[in-house]
């Protein structure tokens, strides 16, 4: 459980796509208290799915073999399928478009007028975003993992605990730099945006199908051993 919760965080925290819309978010004006409650949000959505998982579990791991234990792993199996063929959906295309000799159509960064919308924006917009933004393909996969935990060990709860600290590393650190350093921040996270606008596709098709075969192969081994 602990390898996977491991894997499935690591891939929410580096994927492009929250991180962008972070990035803009604690760019715009007060953005170091509309990061804080984005993150705030973030952690929120990932602690009430863990939750509602714990409740329907009793906080003890199913017995293997049964009904509830193979409807999990097979809801991971599920998820670790989805995630390889967006991946191989993304990759598909992004070769294709290469083969034309064209570009994915990904818009020109816009860093000024960006900040201007979010500048307008309230701290409740950066919630909304947050939960908007949250990857629930890959918080569904963490959701399959956690109906293995036992709440009776100590140990449990510090890995859960690593679950959710990992899966918002990223943000934390921006957020940290942003309060620490903002000026220099702004226009080095504002550089950093543009170069994940420009190479999202390639780093969500490596995301998706790493985890996802990850994700399969374990859920197959554990259906048939």
């Amino acid at each position: 459980m602990v390898l996977d919760l491991l894997l499935i965080a690591l891939a929410i925290t580096l994927d492009p796509l929250p991180l962008m819309a972070f990035v803009l978010v604690v760019a715009s004006a007060r953005g170091a208290w509309k990061g804080l409650v984005f993150i705030l949000s973030w952690l929120l959505c990932l602690t009430v799915v863990i939750t509602l998982v714990l409740v329907l579990t009793g906080g003890e791991p199913p017995p293997p073999k049964s009904p509830p234990s193979t409807a999990a792993l097979a809801a991971k199996l599920f998820v670790g399928v989805s995630l390889v063929g967006y991946g191989e959906h993304r990759r598909r295309r992004l070769g294709g478009l290469r083969a034309r000799g064209t570009r994915p159509a990904v818009p020109e960064p816009e860093p000024v007028s960006l900040t201007s919308e979010m500048d307008r924006s309230t701290v409740w917009s950066a919630a909304g975003l947050a939960v908007l933004l949250q990857p629930w393909g890959l918080v569904a996969a963490g959701a399959t993992t956690v109906v293995e935990a036992d709440t009776s060990h100590f140990t449990t709860w510090i890995a859960l605990f690593g679950f959710c600290l990992l899966a918002t590393s990223s943000l934390l650190t921006v957020e940290l730099y942003v309060v620490f350093a903002p000026t220099a921040a702004r226009v080095r996270l504002l550089r950093l945006r543009a170069w994940l606008t420009r190479h999202q596709e390639q780093a969500l098709v490596t995301l998706c199908l790493l985890l996802g075969c990850w994700l399969v192969g374990r859920s197959l081994y554990q259906l048939t051993s």
